[in-house]
């Protein structure tokens, strides 16, 4: 009588300890002080320095990767995703206000290959670094027939902290307060499910194309990690009053600048305030696609935007010179909304 096994329905355990000793060089990179335990335990334990704080509360957020994930899987590069990951949960609670503490993964993945899970929690591992969190835990589970074959998901969630006074949510805006944007490395983790459809299915073309335009092969702009914006962040309320943050994602303009206004006031983006990278005009082109489902969609090169009054946006420009910050819209009276505008007025 065969006897059946764990690893025989395709489950490999002995694969899942040497993926956790691979992992565990770059897991320690990221650990401050606050992290108390080893790695391995069934949780991740951390302790917060609340000195300085009067009324601090954990601000968290979770998110994932998306169908840039396809992007790896065509080139077979899988150290840059994680970055991506840990961006899209510390740049949302940064937009509250908040300092990243630490950070948990999630990988699911059809066949576990060490080497491939270590690449993962390397990009992990880099993007906490960026963000100056703790990688304090996660999980890895292998999940045989349930994903085709050589692919995986991936997800995280990240826990901040901030006085509850200094909590950055945009009650404060007004009319004529003007927006400032931080630029984008390019498509970050949004929209790549119409970028696919355009470039790959559309077009015909493949990873390995070279873009004359781009410079490079298309997966290589394609798999650019998302920006962090932590740092920059935190040193511009250091310098000026920052009355509102927003993080474009999925939805773009569109749908990201209203989650921070309040009632009775729109924003005003005048298009040709910053440079937009060529990846967008190259889709847009390619696709057909009209120029408002192109700001619904896509960030357009600009991957944080913060609300200013105009005698602070002097103070911010100054302060974030070196990260490329320039004034992109204003806010006006309106019924909600975002008015793009061709040009600034």
């Amino acid at each position: 009588m065969d006897r059946m096994t764990y690893r025989g329905s395709g489950v490999d355990i002995d694969a899942g300890a040497r993926a956790v000793d691979l992992m565990k060089e770059h897991i320690r990179k990221t650990h401050t002080p606050g992290v108390l335990g080893g790695i391995g335990g069934f949780g991740g334990v951390f302790r917060p320095d609340l000195t300085g704080y009067k009324d601090p509360v954990l601000v968290s957020g979770t998110d994932g990767v998306g169908t840039k994930l396809k992007i790896a899987f065509m080139m077979d590069k899988h150290d840059t995703v994680g970055i991506d990951c840990v961006a899209m949960c510390v740049n949302d609670i940064a937009c509250m206000g908040a300092r990243p503490l630490f950070f948990l993964d999630y990988i699911a993945i059809g066949k576990l290959v060490p080497g491939k899970v270590a690449d993962i929690v390397k990009g992990i591992s880099e993007g906490c670094c960026q963000a100056g969190c703790a990688l304090i835990g996660g999980e890895t589970a292998e999940m045989p027939n349930f994903y085709s074959p050589g692919e995986y998901d991936l997800a995280g969630f990240a826990v901040g902290i901030a006085d509850r006074d200094d909590i950055i949510d945009g009650s404060r805006i007004r009319e004529g307060d003007l927006l400032v944007g931080l630029p984008s490395s390019g498509l970050h983790s949004n929209g790549y499910s119409l970028a696919r459809k355009v470039l790959f299915e559309k077009e015909g073309m493949t990873a390995e194309t070279y873009v004359e335009e781009l410079g490079c092969i298309l997966g290589e702009e394609l798999i650019k990690p998302t920006r962090i914006y932590v740092k920059q962040v935190s040193k511009a309320v250091e310098t000026a009053y920052i009355k509102g943050i927003v993080h474009i994602t999925g939805g773009g303009f569109n749908e990201n600048i209203p989650r921070i206004i309040p009632e009775g006031l729109k924003a005003d983006v005048y298009m040709g305030g910053w440079e937009v990278p060529q990846v967008f005009g190259y889709i847009q082109k390619r696709g057909g696609i009209e120029e408002e489902e192109m700001y619904r969609t896509f960030n357009m090169g600009i991957g944080l935007v913060m609300a200013v009054a105009p005698d602070q946006s002097d103070l911010l420009l100054e302060g974030l010179k070196d990260d490329g910050a320039s004034v992109i819209g204003r806010i006006s009276r309106g019924i909600g909304g975002v008015e793009l505008w061709p040009k600034r007025g």
